[in-house]
């Protein structure tokens, strides 16, 4: 718009109101134009006729005493009327339409005309009395370096400043990432907050069994319970079926609802206490130990993130943790099985290795004993710490380091909003006193804090990069990795995606290393999370490679990973022999002592089975309103080259989704869960 010189002008400004039936309120709405050179007094929107209604445009002329220059900014205020409910409004944008000299005079007597174009300040957010000025900005999403405006910059230093002042940073877990300094939904405000519109678990059965405080009679009761619990899916009846098949414990590990811990080894622990010898009878003829190693055909699960942390109380009980090494053979069947099982990490004659060899139930009591292992691992370092408490990490320091005209701001936040409102609850409620984890889980309240800050020691930038992680652990190539194999298709659909929206404003690495508000960004994210020196993660962002993997891990760990660690937790978890959260007894230190009866005494009784599996009910019902992977509700994603974007990686998507779709038709065990019709865009639930 060109400057405007004469000593009056006048303009035509319409308010927009979004369409949903709460986005309408009651309060004056009050206005004022910002130019490079000056600005208009405030000026009331709504009076007389026009309504601050759902869906309503409010007309009103502006004029302008004093030169404006460019008009970068619209400023609005909302003030409460008295007498009448102080409501928030969802503003969808304000027109602006700068009248020609005469033209003014022109619409009064009926004269119409094309007239100056339109300029659009997009506002697209919820505003409330309390908020005071609000400005907003036309034009489209840039970089620091593109603003031409000095009020611009100072613009979008003023919004940071706000924002560091209403998210701040607190500590949760010593040694974890931070998260946000708020206690209750209620403070997040209605931008940051949501609805979750569950389907609505049935859990009646459930919770018919609460008060039962002693252990389960029998394995036919437990049958009885889980055909009466009304959530059996297909594959949690193939779980019953198969819990106790070596091929299916090593299956889990690839397929379960934590398929992110089994590496390939080829070097064996040190403090594990196998022999060659002892392994030979489980090894194909003809071959060794140290030659199937080479061969890179033994896999490995190490639980020494729970060695020495304290058992959780139940109902009155002590209850027993063990830190197990768990050694897996690919078979010529292409199945990985288990060959050697030692319950924890400091070898020795009271800590025997277990072997398929071994009487029946002595074995099935080991892998049972790393199933409650991996139920520990699972819950708090790879569902809660990976994605969760990542999610919230990533959606702070985005808040408070890149403005909303900053094109990585708009990309992310569909992605990490929600959690922020879900962390609060989860710490006001499952991981509180009087929670899941205080009352059934086998990490309780005394080792939680410990667990999420060993895991988050152990993590590394690699290991949260989909073709990093499956390479290094050496599953990207295993035949019924079905999780691998999808995880990569949809992160590489994810990462062209990504890669376009970062093309579309960054010209070159040099405009990535001069972007200050990026690089406090990162810097926040590091200062905040991961920040031991082992980590991995970048210190900073020196290439446009560098910033697209990153985003793209973001918004992969808080849509597709979150969809494989929590959506498919009853499935894995209903039949609780299978995925039991806590242990009532030690485990054994000898060998042959067990027998059928005794390992119904070692597994969670009737009451925390009851919670436990009420609880995963709740998490696994996706929301009836789930905003399905890249599919965005906000105004921008429907500009022309964001929308070229959309549609392709939603294409791609579809693709994918066809395909997986298909294979799992010829499987007798479908793999669902990163079907990205079924992801979620965000953790929300």
């Amino acid at each position: 718009m060109s400057d405007v010189t004469a000593s009056c002008q006048e303009f035509e400004v319409t308010v927009h109101t979004s369409p949903g039936p709460t986005c309408g309120t009651f309060s004056h709405l009050w206005l004022n134009l910002i130019g490079s050179q000056g600005e208009t007094p405030p000026i009331s929107v709504s009076e007389g006729d026009h309504h601050l209604l759902a869906g309503s445009s409010c007309p009103v002329r502006v004029r302008a005493s004093v030169p404006l220059g460019h008009l970068v900014l619209v400023q609005l205020r909302l003030e409460a009327r008295t007498g009448f409910p102080s409501l928030d409004w969802h503003c969808s944008r304000v027109e602006v339409r700068r009248l020609a000299d005469g033209q003014a005079a022109e619409e009064g007597r009926g004269v119409t005309g094309a007239g100056p174009e339109v300029q659009v300040f997009l506002c697209d957010r919820w505003l409330r009395p309390a908020d005071g000025d609000v400005e907003l900005r036309s034009g489209k999403l840039c970089l620091l370096k593109d603003e031409t405006e000095e009020k611009l910059k100072q613009q979008r230093l003023r919004q940071l400043q706000h924002q560091q002042k209403l998210i701040r940073w607190r500590t949760y877990v010593d040694g974890a990432p931070q998260c946000v300094d708020l206690n209750s939904p209620s403070e997040l405000g209605p931008n940051l907050s949501y609805t979750h519109k569950s389907p609505g678990a049935n859990v009646h059965y459930l919770k018919g069994f609460a008060d039962r405080l002693e252990a389960w009679t029998s394995f036919t009761e437990l049958e009885t319970f889980f055909a009466l619990s009304g959530h059996q899916s297909n594959t949690a009846k193939f779980v019953k079926a198969h819990w106790t098949d070596d091929w299916y414990f090593g299956y889990q590990c690839l397929n379960g609802c934590n398929p992110l811990l089994l590496r390939q080894t080829r070097l064996l622990p040190p403090n594990l206490s196998v022999t060659s010898d002892m392994l030979l009878p489980f090894l194909p003829g003809g071959s060794s130990l140290q030659q199937e190693l080479e061969r890179g055909t033994i896999y490995l699960l190490d639980y020494e993130v729970l060695d020495g942390i304290p058992a959780n109380v139940i109902n009155g009980k002590q209850t027993y943790l063990s830190a197990p090494l768990c050694l897996l053979h690919l078979n010529g069947q292409g199945q990985l099985v288990p060959i050697a099982i030692q319950l924890q990490q400091t070898p020795g004659p009271q800590n025997p290795v277990f072997l398929p060899s071994d009487p029946g139930c002595d074995w099935l009591l080991a892998k049972i004993w790393v199933r409650s292992a991996e139920f520990q691992c699972h819950q708090l370092a790879s569902h809660y710490l990976r994605t969760h408490m990542l999610g919230e990490l990533c959606c702070v320091a985005t808040l408070r380091q890149l403005p909303q005209l900053h094109p990585l701001h708009q990309l992310l936040m569909p992605h990490v909003r929600t959690s922020l409102q879900i962390n609060i609850q989860a710490r006001a409620s499952l991981l509180a006193a009087g929670g899941v984890f205080d009352k059934a889980s086998g990490c309780g309240l005394e080792a939680l804090p410990v667990l999420l800050s060993r895991g988050s020691e152990r993590i590394h930038y690699g290991s949260l990069c989909v073709p990093d992680d499956l390479v290094q652990r050496g599953v990207d190539k295993l035949p019924q990795s079905y999780y691998a194999q999808d995880a990569l298709r949809v992160w590489d659909a994810l990462h062209r995606f990504v890669v376009g929206w970062v093309d579309l404003y960054y010209g070159g690495d040099d405009e990535v290393q001069q972007d200050s508000e990026l690089q406090h960004w990162i810097s926040d994210i590091n200062t905040h999370g991961f920040s031991h020196r082992s980590s991995g993660f970048p210190p900073s962002l020196h290439t446009k490679a560098q910033v697209s993997k990153f985003v793209t891990m973001i918004i992969f760990s808080c849509s597709a990973l979150h969809a494989a660690v929590n959506f498919s937790q009853l499935d894995f978890a209903l039949w609780m022999p299978n995925s039991p959260a806590s242990m009532f007894r030690p485990p054994p230190q000898v060998k042959g002592s067990v027998t059928e009866d005794d390992i119904l005494s070692f597994l969670p009784d009737v009451s925390s089975t009851c919670r436990i599996l009420t609880t995963l009910t709740v998490l696994s019902q996706p929301a009836v309103n789930f905003v399905p992977l890249c599919h965005y509700k906000e105004a921008v994603f429907r500009d022309g080259a964001h929308r070229r974007l959309l549609e392709e990686v939603q294409a791609e998507l579809k693709v994918i989704s066809d395909d997986i779709t298909e294979r799992n038709g010829q499987l007798e065990l479908p793999y669902p869960y990163l079907c990205p019709a079924r992801i979620e865009n965000s953790v929300a639930i």
